[in-house]
């Protein structure tokens, strides 16, 4: 048998010639690999979105689901006299909301009815509060002698009870409706008084020197040095006052009668119908988170720090 030897020129002879079909070399196959979704750029942002998401509505779902299973463990527990479970107040709820703006009369009216006219009493007495709260919040904080005549008043007011004044408001107006504004209104201007009155006394000196010196009006500090800078103040002010005011309401209408979310509380447990006093509560909650959340976002329009 006779050796066979390929010399160099042979060799490249070999892998010039048209015939030969090369072989696919290594790099040529990882680049015809794909890369996985997860690993580009886009699926880096898409897996960091659902992570936030999940860490965002995860919790909540969890508090809700244990709030729950607590509200049912409770129930169980107390048999058939205790508290009615979430599925049977759920159901409650279902037949209740069905026609919400039912009026058989003055004292039963649908669920819908007693909560626009608890919101039209909030309203109302917030916005008288308002209508006297923020100017004189102004004058205090603007004044230092009137802000020495009214922080005595303000220190003995402010922590009296809100029912406390109804009385005196059933006394001197002699109907129930004037006397739960009253008591909205003596009851939610204080944290719109102070508010308002530490974000003026909040302003740089250095502002009213300037106002000073190039012979500013009063009119034109308030407007274009004092409103501006002392906004944010007012709006925590009156998100904290209308807090206030939504939970005074249900237990002056409990007092007072007529309609309403409180009255409509008191109503449902003289006939011992529990589910709905449940549901009432859920609604009070409800309304009132909505309140905040709205009142939040506007006071961080007006955030500026």
């Amino acid at each position: 048998m006779s050796a066979v030897t390929i010399n160099e020129n042979s060799l490249k002879d070999i892998m010039n010639s048209p015939d030969t079909t090369p072989l696919p070399a290594a790099v040529s196959v990882a680049e015809a690999r794909p890369t996985p979704f997860l690993q580009t750029e886009r699926g880096l942002a898409f897996a960091e979105a659902i992570g936030k998401f999940f860490r965002a509505v995860l919790p909540p779902i969890l508090g809700i689901a244990l709030f729950i299973l607590l509200w049912q463990m409770v129930s169980v527990s107390g048999g058939e006299s205790g508290l009615p479970g979430p599925a049977k107040t759920w159901e409650s709820a279902k037949l209740l909301f069905a026609d919400p703006f039912y009026d058989n009369g003055p004292n039963d009216k649908g669920i819908g009815w007693n909560i626009l006219h608890s919101l039209y009493r909030v309203g109302a007495g917030f916005g008288l509060a308002a209508l006297v709260g923020i100017p004189l919040g102004f004058m205090i904080g603007r004044f230092q002698f009137l802000s020495g005549m009214a922080s005595p008043i303000i220190s003995l007011l402010r922590p009296v009870s809100p029912l406390a004044w109804l009385p005196i408001g059933l006394y001197v107006f002699k109907e129930t409706e004037p006397a739960s504004l009253w008591v909205i209104f003596i009851s939610s201007i204080w944290p719109i008084i102070l508010n308002t009155a530490a974000g003026v006394s909040r302003v740089p000196q250095d502002y009213l020197n300037v106002a000073r010196v190039l012979n500013l009006s009063e009119w034109k500090i308030f407007t274009r040095i004092l409103f501006p800078s002392v906004l944010p103040h007012l709006m925590t002010g009156i998100r904290l006052s209308i807090g206030v005011a939504w939970l005074v309401i249900v237990a002056a209408e409990m007092l007072t009668g007529g309609t309403g979310l409180g009255f409509w509380v008191w109503d449902e447990w003289n006939n011992l119908n529990v589910e709905h006093i449940l549901i009432a509560i859920f609604i009070v909650g409800i309304v009132g988170l909505l309140l905040e959340q709205v009142l939040v976002m506007i006071a961080n329009r007006f955030n500026y720090e």
